[in-house]
């Protein structure tokens, strides 16, 4: 049976298709609509074992779902991983992609579980609803700033005291602006509000809620966002991978590892190595949450113990922040696997 290398650029309208052979020699190149009929007539008419890859995008999850039960294997890669040198057009692309799939050099991008999907979409709408309020907030304080009108904290956004905010503004326009702003806040409290509630009942239906409600710390509301972003714990071998994964992994770098000693090469006994931050490349939904729990758990409940424990000796506040970050992922991913009940007396146990 004939092996296939296919890559794909899709667009909104159309799909730039590029087919290699094991030898990486051109096969065919074609461009068609992006649509469920077009692409299920491309892949019924190629005969042999077909690998399949496309940049992840809007159109990933919809594309994945159509092409998986139709190809020995799919890849949905990382582009930022992707160096495409050169010119660039929608076949070049296409063609780039498919060579990467030959070469194995493509970092795929998860897609598995599909028991989470409904739960992803409210979770997504509800950030949105969130990201939509914090801008009105920002745009109410800007005008006021804009004015030399002093206001502090979130005493700018109290209903009660609203009438006394907008005779502050001198000019009309900009009262009647403020109010418009602040009658589209109401209004998108309501609706986050809903949007909120909708997203944890549909988390409470998922078995990891009960797990993981369990865990100090974690509320409704970061669970729900947990649950549809790890999809499954089983993804990740060890703690570790989750780190790296949610952003807190810790990047080191070295250099002339090894010396001559005695006509021999030999590894450094004492090696130069640098911490360069945290890995760049991660889930930002996963870092904020567990990055605004440690800020939250450091003072109270039972990872403060641990906190106070690290500063005693000599860590810095935000180094102990991330340990405590750490620690919390991983008792996530450890509880989440084994399905056993928190317990808060492991937190003091020193991490590996």
């Amino acid at each position: 049976m004939r092996k296939y290398y296919v890559g794909l650029d899709v667009h909104k309208v159309s799909i730039a298709i590029a087919v290699l052979d094991v030898h990486g020699k051109l096969i065919t190149r074609t461009v068609i609509e992006t649509s469920t009929e077009a692409v299920r007539d491309f892949f019924g008419n190629l005969r042999g074992e077909i690998h399949l890859t496309f940049e992840e995008g809007n159109h990933a999850a919809w594309l994945y779902d159509i092409v998986e039960p139709l190809v020995r294997r799919v890849v949905a890669c990382n582009p930022k991983h992707n160096r495409i040198e050169g010119s660039r057009s929608d076949r070049v692309d296409a063609v780039k992609l498919a060579e990467l799939l030959r070469l194995n050099a493509l970092k795929p991008v998860y897609h598995g579980e599909h028991g989470t999907r409904t739960l992803k979409h409210l979770m997504r709408c509800y950030e949105c609803l969130v990201k939509d309020i914090t801008r009105v907030k920002n745009r109410l304080k800007a005008l006021y700033n804009s004015q030399a009108i002093k206001q502090r904290g979130r005493e700018l956004y109290h209903a009660s005291k609203r009438q006394s905010w907008l005779e502050k503004l001198p000019n009309q326009g900009q009262r009647t602006r403020a109010e418009l702003f602040f009658q589209q806040l109401d209004e998108l409290k309501v609706i986050k509000r809903a949007a909120q509630k909708a997203m944890v009942a549909e988390s409470k239906r998922h078995p990891a809620y009960r797990v993981l409600s369990q865990v100090a710390e974690l509320g409704p509301v970061r669970i729900a966002q947990i649950i549809p972003t790890v999809e499954t714990p089983w993804r990740f071998r060890t703690k570790r991978p989750f780190w790296h994964y949610s952003g807190l992994a810790v990047v080191t770098r070295s250099t002339a590892d090894h010396e001559l000693e005695n006509g021999r090469v030999r590894k450094r006994r004492k090696q130069v190595i640098q911490t360069r931050g945290l890995n760049q490349d991660y889930n930002r939904r996963l870092k904020s949450i567990f990055k605004s729990a440690a800020t939250h758990a450091s003072h109270c409940g039972a990872y403060r113990e641990y906190y106070e424990g690290l500063l005693k000796t000599g860590m810095r506040e935000e180094m102990a922040r991330l340990a405590v970050a750490r620690k919390l992922s991983a008792t996530v991913l450890a509880v989440w696997k084994s399905g056993e009940s928190f317990d808060a007396g492991r937190i003091l146990r020193k991490t590996a």
